[in-house]
C-alpha cells in the first residue's frame, strides 16, 4: 500500500496540480490509516472494506479526533481509492457511503458597531506610527479586504480624492469605495508620514514599517493584537475580524449581498451568504438578551 499512496501523491502533484499543503495532509491521513490497518496483519489495499473505513472513522471520533479530523482523513481515503479505481486496480470505492459526525459550522466572529469604533479609536494620530495605524484600521474596516490585500497594495492602488482603493488578488482587480473617515485617515498618511518613512524613493508599497520597508503579515498581526489589549475587548481579533465584520455590518444595514459579494472578492456567493447567518445569530442574541419575556 505503500507504493500506492507515493503513486498517489504524485498524481496528486503532477496530475491534479494540488496545493504543497493538501498533498502533505492526504499522504500524512493515508499513512495513518495504512498504520490503522497494519495493526490487524498484513495490509492489502485491494482487499479494504467499507466496514472496516467505517471502523477507522468510528475509532479516531472515540480517540477524540474532532469531526473535522475525521472527516479530512475519510475525504482523503476516498479520494485514494478513487485513484485506484480510475488505475482499475479495485473496482469500487470501500470509502462510498461511509459516515462521520455532522461537522458543526463555526461562524467567524465579529465585532460590534461599539467595539470597531472603540477598537479604531486606539491609535494615537499624534505621532507617525499611530497616524500610519490609524490609517491602515480604518482602510481594512472600511473595505473588507484580506490583509494580504492589504499589505499589498501599492500607492498607485488608491485614490484618496475620488475615494476608491483598486486591489488586484487572484489575477482579478475589483473597486472599493472608501468612507469619509477612512480617506482623512489614508490622505494624512499619505501626506504627513509616508514621506517620513519610506527608506528608498523607489519603494512602491503603500503601507510601510517603521524601517520604511513594505508592512509584512507578521507585523500587523502585531499591530491588530496590540491594539485589542489598548481597547480590553476579550474578543480575539484578527486580522479577518474587521473583514468579517464589515461584511455584517453592511448587511445588517441593507446592503445588497451581490454587492458585498464584489467587494470581499468572493468567485461564490455561497462564501459570502455565510454572513447572513451571522446577522440573524446576532440578532437573536440580541433578542433573547433585551426581551423582557426572552
Amino acid at each position: 500500500m505503500t507504493d500506492r499512496i507515493h503513486d498517489f501523491q504524485v498524481y496528486l502533484e503532477t496530475e491534479k496540480h494540488s496545493s504543497p499543503n493538501t498533498v502533505s495532509s492526504y499522504v500524512r491521513d493515508l499513512r495513518q490509516f495504512q498504520e490503522y490497518l497494519g495493526e490487524f496483519g498484513k495490509v492489502d489495499f485491494r482487499r479494504v472494506k467499507k466496514e472496516q473505513v467505517q471502523a477507522y472513522t468510528d475509532w479516531m471520533q472515540e480517540k477524540g479526533k474532532s469531526p473535522a479530523s475525521v472527516t479530512r482523513s475519510l475525504v482523503a481515503i476516498k479520494a485514494f481509492f478513487s485513484h485506484l479505481m480510475m488505475k482499475s486496480l479495485i473496482k469500487n470505492n470501500p470509502a462510498k457511503g461511509v459516515t462521520t459526525a455532522p461537522v458543526e459550522k463555526k461562524y467567524p466572529q465579529i465585532l460590534t458597531s461599539k467595539e470597531v469604533e472603540l477598537f479604531l479609536e486606539q491609535p494615537q494620530c499624534a505621532e507617525p506610527k499611530g497616524i500610519r495605524d490609524h490609517a491602515m484600521l480604518e482602510l481594512l474596516y472600511a473595505t473588507g479586504i484580506r490583509v494580504s490585500e492589504l499589505i499589498s497594495l501599492d500607492v498607485k492602488s488608491v485614490n484618496p480624492e475620488a475615494g476608491f482603493i483598486l486591489c488586484e488578488s487572484k489575477g482579478k482587480s475589483r473597486m472599493i469605495p472608501l468612507y469619509p473617515v477612512a480617506v482623512k485617515a489614508l490622505q494624512d498618511y499619505l501626506d504627513d508620514v509616508r514621506p517620513q518613512l519610506v527608506a528608498d524613493e523607489g519603494e512602491q508599497a503603500l503601507f510601510v514599517n517603521m524601517n520604511g520597508e513594505r508592512m509584512s503579515r507578521q507585523g500587523f498581526w502585531k499591530i491588530i493584537k496590540y491594539y485589542q489589549e489598548k481597547a480590553q475587548i476579550s474578543k480575539d481579533i484578527t486580522p479577518h475580524t474587521l473583514r468579517h465584520s464589515f461584511a455584517v455590518h453592511l448587511l445588517e444595514n441593507g446592503a445588497d449581498l451581490r454587492a458585498i459579494q464584489e467587494m470581499m472578492g468572493h468567485a461564490d456567493i455561497s462564501s459570502t451568504q455565510i454572513y447572513t447567518h451571522v446577522a440573524k445569530n446576532q440578532l437573536k442574541d440580541v433578542y433573547n438578551k433585551a426581551h423582557p419575556r426572552a
